[in-house]
């Protein structure tokens, strides 16, 4: 995610991802250590290596960390991850616009805007 305006839909996946403490460890450690592979991660982290991919995933999906695939020396493949290049502006003009590109028909997002008359 760059510094854009992010519709609705992107705001609330953002947001949604970051209501997480565990996702902010993770930020906060990939940001302090730089790019990591999971097992290390998840062993900093003190959570279990398949809950730690869970979290990544969600991180992943909204563009907050990137990874990748890599081989080990000794032919292993590791998924390294680090922090993305992304800035997120919570400012009133920023809601609003995002409010106003919300998705009508999910039920989630919450009632749509009102048509001019």
């Amino acid at each position: 995610m760059t510094a854009h305006q992010p519709t609705g839909d992107e705001l609330v996946a953002v947001l949604s991802a970051l209501a997480n403490p565990i996702r902010l460890r993770v930020l906060a450690t990939l940001t302090t250590s730089g790019r990591d592979y999971v097992s290390h991660l998840a062993r900093e982290i003190g959570i279990s290596r398949p809950l730690l991919h869970m979290h990544l995933q969600r991180l992943e999906a909204v563009g907050l960390v990137v990874g990748s695939l890599e081989l080990s020396p000794d032919g292993k493949a590791m998924k390294f991850f680090e922090v993305a290049d992304f800035a997120l502006a919570l400012t009133p003009a920023t809601l609003a616009h995002a409010a106003s590109t919300l998705v009508p028909s999910d039920p989630a997002a919450g009632p749509a805007p009102k048509e001019p008359t």
